[in-house]
């Protein structure tokens, strides 16, 4: 997220909206007192975060709803279809996940109706922290739902390293305490799941990298859904040119293939100028392959050291002594994640993990 995008989504959370959601809370629970609710939630607004507006909505609500915990569940339901926005959603299972961990069975069904109307993917994490066993046997229940809302829930709220949230370290430790549910959903019809149980898997390799690798083996892989899940999953190890990763999409082998005419472009630019790749890809092969083209950037560090981040660019079956010309570019601007620095940066071209081809472009000081 780049910083000029973060103050437009934390505005998700105005004043208007805090005024709708009071309105709307009244209408289905008249005794709600709006203006305390207003009073508690508007100061010093503009000095907060999206995620500490978020939390104050549910801590306001709180103090302005029944004492009982099932009755303002009851109100937050009939609430949750009246919110104007999928993300202020996120409220109500907030607010399960700060004031209901100790009636469950109220808390679990209560987030599984509210994950239709936003996510209750953070909110589960706090009942998985505090008692694992417990919740990750309701959500296997989820995963067989005719829902996939529930049923990515039960899969995004049990990521180990989900962003936005807190890590769960029981299943950073061990990965088997979620894989039923990861098996059940490995050929699910819809893509909102199958992209979920691709970041879960994700996730591990990045600690058991030997784990998910022994479990998508034994996936049926002639399976379309379970195939796309498999190379998304793998996605960070394919990047650094892991050959099991390779091998279990079918690029496995050393590609038999030449560069030519490889070009980036232009040599020296600056911040907000736009980098060009080309180059063509020739097969020197008898029979077709599976091809998987990435390329790397070099990144200068402050210190004048390097670091490389791979990109995708292409995967393909190229036939034997066919070729085909392949292109990229991207602006090169500073993200809250990467800052540029002047200098030299490499360009590297790489094919099933090998590096095929190598050029640069300087970056010049603003």
């Amino acid at each position: 997220m780049s910083d000029t995008a973060a103050p437009a989504l934390k505005n998700i959370f105005d004043r208007a909206r805090y005024r709708h959601i009071a309105a709307e809370t009244a209408a289905v629970y008249p005794r709600f007192d709006g203006k305390k609710f207003l009073a508690l939630a508007l100061p010093g607004l503009d000095e907060l975060s999206l995620m500490q507006r978020l939390r104050r909505t549910s801590e306001c609500l709180h103090a302005t709803l029944p004492d009982d915990y099932k009755k303002s569940i009851a109100i937050l339901r009939k609430l949750a279809p009246r919110i104007n926005s999928g993300f202020v959603t996120l409220v109500l299972p907030d607010y399960v996940g700060l004031y209901g961990r100790d009636d469950f069975d109220t808390s679990m069904e209560a987030l599984k109706f509210f994950t239709a109307f936003g996510s209750s993917e953070f909110a589960i994490r706090e009942f998985i922290r505090q008692d694992p066993e417990r919740t990750l046997a309701v959500m296997k229940t989820w995963a067989k739902d005719e829902s996939e809302h529930v049923r990515r829930l039960a899969s995004e709220g049990s990521r180990p390293r989900l962003p936005w949230s807190f890590r769960l370290d029981a299943l950073m430790a061990d990965p088997e305490l979620a894989a039923p549910i990861l098996e059940t959903l490995k050929a699910d019809d819809s893509l909102y799941v199958r992209k979920s149980v691709a970041n879960h898997l994700n996730d591990i390799t990045k600690l058991h990298p030997e784990w998910v690798l022994k479990r998508l083996k034994g996936w049926p892989l002639d399976n379309p859904h379970t195939a796309w899940i498999a190379r998304h999953a793998l996605r960070t190890l394919i990047k650094q040119g892991d050959k099991q990763a390779l091998g279990v999409i079918g690029a496995g082998k050393k590609a038999a293939v030449s560069i030519g005419d490889f070009s980036v472009s232009p040599k020296k630019l600056t911040l907000g100028e736009r980098l060009a790749l080309s180059f063509t890809l020739q097969s020197t092969a008898r029979q077709s392959q599976r091809l998987v083209v990435d390329y790397a950037i070099h990144y200068v560090k402050k210190a004048g050291s390097s670091s490389a981040k791979v990109f995708k660019l292409k995967e393909l079956t190229l036939g034997a002594g066919e070729s085909v010309q392949l292109s990229r570019s991207q602006v090169v601007r500073d993200f809250t994640t990467r800052v540029h620095h002047a200098g030299r940066h490499e360009v590297d071209i790489m094919v099933n993990g090998e590096r095929l081809a190598h050029g640069f472009f300087e970056l010049l000081k603003p």
